[in-house]
């Protein structure tokens, strides 16, 4: 356990951005979810609309540092090319 000041105050900075944090990639995971579960139905239509909602929800957490903005990217592009893919 943390004896100087200093050292009490970073422990209850990382524990509460670790929850934050935490939350983000479960709110991101999850979005990715829905995505691949539309996509695993073959209905173009719910998966643009899954996409939709999953690509605001990953560019929130890029910008909030819990995920790298290229890492972010990545995700996007690759959900959307599936997509694309699909509906062709």
């Amino acid at each position: 356990m943390a004896n100087h000041a200093s050292a009490l105050k970073r422990a209850k900075q990382n524990d509460k951005r670790r929850t934050r944090n935490r939350a983000f990639r479960t709110r991101v995971r999850t979005a990715i979810k829905s995505v691949r579960q539309a996509l695993e139905t073959k209905d173009a239509q719910a998966a643009q609309a899954a996409l939709q909602q999953a690509v605001p929800v990953i560019d929130e957490a890029a910008g909030k540092g819990v995920l790298h903005k290229k890492n972010a990217s990545r995700k996007i592009s690759r959900l959307a090319r599936q997509v694309h893919t699909l509906g062709a």
